[in-house]
């Protein structure tokens, strides 16, 4: 999925919309564009799913093309003859456009194995543990996505977002309408083509179509199937495929076990999950589920306003996933020196009253804010990129030494260190030398 564009605004904007939620408020500078959190599901037991892969249309053909094909001559290339190619979907009732998939997962996955020229039988043995009948799967589920580089669909828009589109899927448990699915691959085509380019027009009438026929083979590939309600889902082997793609992918993408274990933490244990890593943002959902919302933001501010920045990081994280249920514990935190800069942001972005923060503000919590990054567990980055350009952080980093915050001196050094770009590790030597004779 690395080579996909993920428009996060867009899929979690259709997320909410499938999922009848509140909508999350903007995100002002997220740290990954990339790293998105996905809800929790609840996975088939892995007996239950081992014994569905059989029957997956594509593994049942994979299985029968590998038997029909015996040992036989294959091309430079490694693949059936154009003659054999022919008789094999004939004979074994297979669609020709899908042959060469098939193939590709026969010989991959170790069905079949080619030496010297020749196709035979591969190693594997007649019957898989559950574990390995899994990792068979898996294998042909890479295989399937992999393809989308070479034309898996027949439709290159799909095609190149195909990783967003199952993200999206896997997002909605109940499935997801085939027009809101259309639409939301126009829309990210569109951020990524620019719009306005010629066809696109073209292209809004012909996607519906492409759609069906690429939810078809997924369906084939047993990735994809159509709910009673005729939108479109993951089958339970496809949630389970996926969502090991997306883990792969580095996403935060936990089952309904994993998160239920931090349920009933308190908020200091919570935090204390977050930041030493044991605890993902997924975690926190179900945690605030348990809790009124101004209840549970009280909790968190106290623990904030007393604590360093990687606890402020992860707290912060937390609130923003309230509403404005949570109003009046955040105006409390006006008066709190640690908290003050953070409870009028959080205000500002929910469209609430509040009073307004001073540039030297803005600069105190991009300091605290890295500050957050560089505490938090796995984050002593060897190489750090972050999401500004490098112009703007040079300006920021500037700023830094007279924001007055504790960490000014480790963040500037962090950076020094660590930034790939050396026009910013520049900047933030120069700063940390001010900021240090601004300390003494």
């Amino acid at each position: 999925m690395a080579n996909n564009v993920f428009d996060l605004a867009e899929l979690r904007k259709l997320i909410d919309e499938q999922a009848a939620v509140p909508p999350r408020p903007p995100e002002e500078t997220p740290v990954d564009r990339e790293a998105l959190t996905f809800p929790p599901v609840t996975l088939a037991g892995d007996a239950e799913l081992a014994r569905a892969v059989p029957q997956v249309p594509l593994v049942a053909d994979a299985i029968r093309l590998a038997g029909w094909t015996g040992t036989r001559p294959v091309t430079a290339e490694g693949m059936l003859t154009p003659a054999d190619a022919e008789a094999a979907a004939a004979e074994l009732g297979i669609d020709p456009a899908r042959l060469r998939l098939v193939w590709i997962v026969a010989v991959n996955t170790g069905l079949l194995q080619i030496l010297g020229g020749r196709a035979s039988r591969g190693p594997l043995p007649q019957r898989l543990t559950v574990e390995a009948t899994l990792e068979f799967w898996d294998g042909v589920v890479m295989d399937v996505l992999d393809r989308a580089d070479e034309g898996l669909t027949g439709s290159t828009v799909i095609d190149d977002h195909l990783a967003e589109m199952l993200a999206t899927i896997y997002s909605v448990r109940s499935g997801v309408a085939v027009a809101n699915l259309a639409r939301g691959i126009l829309q990210s085509h569109e951020v990524a083509c620019g719009p306005g380019r010629p066809g696109t027009r073209r292209l809004a009438a012909d996607l519906p179509g492409e759609l069906l026929e690429a939810l078809s083979l997924l369906a084939y590939c047993g990735v994809v199937e159509q709910t009673a309600a005729g939108r479109a889902a993951l089958t339970p082997l496809g949630v389970w495929a996926i969502r090991r793609d997306l883990l792969r992918e580095g996403h935060d993408a936990p089952t309904t076990a994993e998160v239920e274990v931090f349920a009933d933490l308190t908020a200091a244990e919570l935090v204390d999950a977050l930041v030493g890593g044991s605890a993902t943002q997924s975690a926190v959902a179900g945690w605030l589920e348990r809790r009124p919302p101004e209840e549970a933001a009280r909790e968190l501010i106290a623990i904030a306003a007393e604590s360093g920045a990687g606890h402020r990081g992860a707290v912060g994280a937390v609130l923003e996933e309230l509403g404005p249920e949570a109003e009046a514990a955040l105006r409390e935190a006006l008066d709190l020196p640690l908290m003050r800069r953070y409870a009028a942001s959080w205000l500002h972005i929910r469209d609430l009253d509040a009073p307004p923060l001073s540039p030297e503000d803005h600069t105190w919590i991009a300091v605290d804010s890295l500050a957050a990054l560089m505490r938090l567990s796995g984050h002593a980055a060897e190489r750090l990129d972050t999401p500004e350009p490098a112009e703007d952080l040079v300006r920021l980093i500037a700023e830094m030494p007279s924001a007055g915050h504790p960490d000014t001196v480790a963040v500037l050094d962090m950076l020094a260190r660590a930034h790939a770009d050396e026009t910013v590790v520049k900047a933030a030597r120069k700063a940390a030398m001010k900021a240090r004779s601004f300390a003494h």
